[in-house]
């Protein structure tokens, strides 16, 4: 690398390579310039990095580093990877040796809560992911939950919520309690097919490997070797939450996932997963991962939205707080 005043060059030795680090019509560092207010030209295998924030210069090469370095893993690079390595900046590097392996693909953290939490998952037997919808809190919880079954270190899966909606009563949907708690679990179930071949989710629903159950329904078990993921847990009392947290048997692991900014309860009672998070906070054996509006990793329009919400809220919280006369 060469630095030029407010320019540096950087050079990548296989050219074969290039045409898909670049994208088609140079789409790659079109991207990486309006995300990060650079100028990038191609000459040869060189490319120059122009922009009056050092900074922002230097992300652009450890972004086209990272990307490189992916190519010649023999990993694709579009769009949503240039996306993923802009997000994740200094951290690329350290998110390699994060990975989470299931059947059907290879789950890589895509920003940087999203390797503090996937180490968590890995490492601690209970881990809380706090957040904002679209951050990836469940879909890690069940690749990492996927991982340790097909590789015998657990022996089921138990998804469970709490029975608790803005709207519609489960006790009102038609069905067995199954049926009435399957469409609220629709997210941890897609991440179930998105990891496991469609067979063996029937198959292992039918065995009793991958569990569905209530809430309420955990309740004097003890739930060992088993990898247990509680969705929606910001709509669980604290009763509720600490019946649950002492179910956690011998040779078990346990996800909390929720959004705080989600709460469908009444509003004189309080959130069991804010109450678990005060009363737990210091315990080390326990993981705590707070993700933000920065962490959404769906359509980029997703990101904008959250981050309208959350502005408004805190108009609103300012509007409505009182004022000393």
């Amino acid at each position: 690398m060469t630095s030029r005043d407010s320019s540096m060059i950087v050079d990548f030795d296989d050219n074969r390579l290039l045409s898909a680090l670049f994208g088609n019509h140079d789409a790659h560092l079109a991207q990486i310039e309006r995300q990060l207010d650079v100028s990038l030209s191609s000459r040869g295998n060189q490319i120059l990095i122009g922009g009056e924030d050092a900074m922002a210069r230097q992300q652009a090469r450890n972004v086209l580093d990272a990307l490189y370095m992916q190519l010649q893993q023999g990993r694709r690079v579009g769009p949503k990877e240039v996306d993923d390595a802009i997000r994740l900046g200094n951290s690329a590097e350290e998110s390699e040796g994060v990975v989470i392996q299931t059947r059907k693909r290879t789950i890589r953290p895509r920003t940087k809560n999203q390797i503090y939490y996937a180490r968590q998952l890995l490492e601690k037997e209970l881990v809380f992911g706090v957040g904002p919808a679209g951050t990836g809190k469940t879909y890690l919880a069940v690749a990492a939950a996927v991982s340790m079954l097909i590789q015998n270190r657990v022996d089921r899966i138990v998804l469970s919520r709490p029975a608790v909606e803005a709207g519609e009563r489960l006790g009102f949907l038609p069905g067995d309690m199954r049926d009435k708690v399957d469409p609220y679990l629709r997210p941890l179930y897609d991440a179930l097919y998105d990891m496991l071949p469609a067979e063996q989710v029937a198959k292992r629903l039918e065995t009793g490997e991958i569990e569905v159950a209530p809430l309420a329904f955990m309740r004097g078990r003890t739930l060992a070797n088993a990898y247990v993921i509680l969705d929606e847990a910001q709509n669980t009392t604290p009763v509720q939450m600490k019946m649950l947290l002492t179910r956690l048997g011998e040779n078990s692991r346990m996800a909390i996932t929720g959004d705080l900014s989600q709460v469908d309860l009444p509003s004189n009672v309080k959130s069991g997963l804010r109450d678990a998070m005060d009363v737990l906070k210091n315990i080390d054996e326990i993981g705590f991962t707070r993700f933000s509006d920065e962490d959404v990793v769906r359509h980029p329009l997703v990101t904008r939205i959250v981050k309208a919400y959350s502005a408004g809220q805190q108009e609103l919280f300012d509007r409505d707080r009182p004022r000393k006369q």
